[in-house]
């Protein structure tokens, strides 16, 4: 009869070893340990396990319970075995001696020394300063010959036995990770970040011929990675990942994964079909296939061969965690962090049929037993300090065994081959759980139907839209285009559309024209226009002014050539008052001002006609005038010098003979005499025009209902800005009515707004109060 599984597990109040099934019961002979325990390991043989007190590193025989040796280690936070057990390694924290130099912290014991006794001090194999806990342990090789660690720029491999020389040297330039293959042969694999622009490099050397790599694989967008052998060391899996995502598509960064061959025969990169990060990837223990979890949720899940080609695809669901049993007939996929904890466990022998979904809310652990019929779930601390415990289930999914306890830091199974156990078919009959079992499933609540997500009134009782639903449950893909909320999908992640206007046809999205600077499908366009590639930022900028003025001064000119139209005859008598007025105020304004300064350096008239004998004032005011004329959209004309004569085509302009010109003629109006100005330059007074018969009223834009009477008033136009405060006061109404009636038209439609929005709603019956107000205001 094959010895039965076993696990061991770390409390607040100690460590404990429990025999699983069949018995459930704690191991004899093993006297439980109490107090503050930091840490505990199995050997990967299985033969021993060791915890760290402050004390000491205590080692007992895991199938008996007996004591083996207690290690003079204080203060220990990491325990490793090697292969087969033969040697025990600590790890402390790093710390100074009397003179300042670093202690060497990390050292390696033989588990079971027959030359030490009580009373001799136990001696170390081999010690080094090891500062990093992260990557801490010495790898070794399957058979124990030789073991390895990683310095600056260079991996050190020493023999087992003597640690105090080093056997060999791999160096390699900027080397950041390495890990030594499994299997018989003897391989390594080591890791080169991206440097300077060069990019990342994995490569594999045979040991001890360092002389050239055997096979290697470069690529970009590598940081960090994960080097995963399968079981026999002939093919290695790369996990590279990114912290940061230049492409913004992802809060988690990129991910990429590569597979190689020991060998050199073969290496290529894995392709995922389904866009998102790369959640977990496992080798079988055939090692002739593996499995992935990739993509955003739901996630996909994959099982390729060894020459990453597909060989299944599973249901979509929200999962992160994939696992093979030991004898690798059945895999595990399971959802957990911040998921519902749901497995589904699949019989790979049977046409990947599933066998069994297990709801194991909230764990945090999950294993398989090493005779591949049992899983362990456990609830640990501190990553959730309630309802911590262990379960043991079967394959066929029923609850076998059941523990609660009190701040649970860590279980784990001991290791034992899976040929100590012949799978034959669990499936068959389940065996009888633990009474345990039958206590907590008489305490738990019967699940209750689920709620589901929130519907409002006006849905209940209909099906779900297509884009409210998950991709697993027939809704469209999630496509992340950016951080921010706009996606391309139809999963109610995508970004809302243009917004139709009732009764007008529906337009194309790809004709649609893209605002300035965005790029097509999304985003900002990083290319510049045609003709600006040599341009700097200031020239950029200088060229957007001109091109502005040029369409101003266009938009300008195109408002006093409108005479074709009927707008154009109806505004000709009050654009010329306009600026008329326009004229005079600026005339009043720069007399005014170079008064003053004529009678601050002479006095009324003699500063006045000093400063013109000088060429300063003339040329002042002729420049203000222009900018006014400027403003008030008319073309001033050009004062000639004293004594000089007009130019012929302006003298011809001014009595209308110029053809093209856009004067009173071209209009159908007689042309009127100008009138001579004091500073010498001849202006047409538009105030006199004649009024215009056109045998026709013509009709105007149908007025809004509340303001109909302030529309039918006659009223010259104006400018943004321009105005009494009386008129602006009514502008600013009206365009909080628009306001509101376009949030009426969002809500109608069906769109969330915004309290903010609502409030504006709520407040259009005081808009309009306020609008009737001023209108009786200025109709008196």
């Amino acid at each position: 009869m094959a010895e039965p599984t076993q696990i061991a597990f770390r409390t607040l109040k100690g460590v404990g070893i429990l025999n699983t099934a069949p018995a459930y019961q704690p191991l004899p002979g093993f006297e439980r340990p109490e107090g503050n325990i930091r840490c505990t390991a199995y050997s990967p043989d299985g033969r021993y396990f060791a915890w760290a007190s402050p004390e000491q590193v205590s080692v007992v025989e895991s199938s008996v319970g007996s004591v083996v040796t207690a290690l003079p280690a204080q203060n220990v936070f990491e325990l490793g075995f090697s292969p087969h057990g033969n040697y025990i390694i600590s790890w402390q924290r790093p710390s100074k001696d009397e003179n300042g130099d670093a202690t060497k912290n990390l050292k390696v014991w033989k588990t079971v020394d027959p030359e030490a006794t009580v009373d001799t001090q136990r001696t170390v194999v081999g010690q080094f300063v090891q500062k990093n806990q992260t990557g801490w342990n010495l790898q070794y090789t399957a058979d124990e010959e030789f073991c390895a660690r990683i310095v600056t720029n260079e991996i050190h491999f020493y023999q087992s036995g003597d640690l105090g020389t080093v056997w060999n040297k791999l160096r390699v330039e900027g080397a950041s990770d390495f890990a030594v293959a499994p299997g018989k042969e003897h391989s390594v694999a080591v890791f080169v970040p991206e440097r300077k622009g060069a990019p990342a490099v994995v490569k594999v050397f045979n040991v001890p011929k360092f002389d050239q790599a055997v096979s290697q694989k470069t690529f970009y967008k590598a940081d960090k990675v994960q080097l995963k052998w399968n079981a026999t060391g002939s093919s290695i899996i790369v996990l590279a990942s990114t912290d940061v995502d230049k492409s913004n598509r992802s809060y988690y960064g990129e991910s990429n994964m590569f597979i190689l061959s020991a060998n050199g025969g073969f290496d290529s990169r894995i392709q995922l079909d389904k866009e998102g990060p790369i959640h977990d990837v496992t080798w079988s223990p055939s090692a002739k296939e593996f499995g992935v979890v990739y993509g955003y949720m739901p996630a996909k899940t994959t099982i390729f061969n060894e020459r990453a080609e597909t060989q299944h695809n599973f249901s979509l669901g929200p999962r992160n965690t994939i696992l093979f049993s030991p004898h690798g007939r059945f895999v595990l996929i399971a959802g957990f962090g911040n998921l519902a904890g749901t497995l589904d466990i699949y019989d790979l022998q049977k046409d990947y049929e599933k066998v069994a979904t297990i709801e194991a809310s909230n764990a945090s652990v999950c294993e398989w037993s090493p005779d591949g019929t049992h899983i362990l779930t456990a609830t640990t601390s501190p990553r959730l300090r309630v309802d911590n415990g262990v379960r043991i289930w079967h394959v066929s999914g029923a609850l076998m065994y059941n523990e609660d306890m009190t701040e649970l830091y860590d279980v784990q199974w001991q290791p034992q081959s899976p040929i100590q156990y012949p799978l034959t078919d669990p499936l068959a009959s389940a065996p009888s759980p633990h009474p345990s079992a039958m206590e907590h499933l008489g305490r738990a609540k019967t699940p209750s139907k689920p709620a589901g997500a929130y519907r409002p009134p006006g849905a209940r009782g209909t099906s779900t839209p297509l884009h409210f639903k998950r991709e697993d449950q027939g809704g469209s893909a999630f496509i992340s285009d950016g951080l921010g909320s706009s996606g391309s999908g139809l999963n109610g992640l995508a970004s809302r559309g243009r917004r139709a206007v009732p009764g007008a046809e529906p337009s194309d999205p790809s004709n649609r024209p893209l605002p300035p600077g965005a790029a097509p499908g999304g985003g900002v366009s990083l290319t510049l226009p045609e003709g600006e590639e040599g341009l700097s930022k200031a020239a950029l900028k200088n060229k957007k002014k001109r091109e502005n003025k040029k369409a101003r001064d266009a938009d300008n000119k195109g408002g006093e050539g409108g005479a074709g139209g009927t707008n154009g005859l109806l505004d000709v008598q009050g654009s010329a008052q306009k600026n008329e007025t326009s004229r005079s105020r600026n005339r009043s304004r720069s007399r005014n001002r170079d008064g003053g300064r004529g009678e601050g350096r002479g006095g009324g008239a003699a500063g006045d006609a000093s400063a013109k004998k000088e060429g300063r004032i003339p040329e002042r005011s002729s420049n203000r005038n222009r900018s006014s004329a400027r403003r008030s959209g008319a073309e001033p004309s050009p004062s000639p010098a004293p004594g000089s004569r007009k130019p012929k085509s302006q003298e011809k302009k001014e009595n209308g003979q110029l053809p093209g010109s856009k004067s009173s003629q071209a209009r159908g109006v007689a042309p009127t005499p100008r009138a001579q100005q004091p500073n010498g330059t001849s202006k047409t007074d538009k105030s006199k025009l004649p009024p215009i018969d056109l045998g026709f009223e013509p009709p105007g834009p149908p007025p809004i209902p509340e303001i109909a009477e302030t529309l039918a008033s006659p009223q010259t136009p104006v400018t943004p800005g321009s105005g009494t405060p009386h008129e602006k006061k009514v502008r600013a109404l009206m365009k909080k009515l628009r306001a509101i009636d376009e949030l009426k038209m969002r809500q109608a439609g069906g769109e969330a707004l915004e309290l903010s929005q609502v409030s504006k709603i709520q407040s259009e019956e005081k808009v309009r109060q306020d609008l009737e107000s001023l209108q009786k205001v200025g109709g008196s």
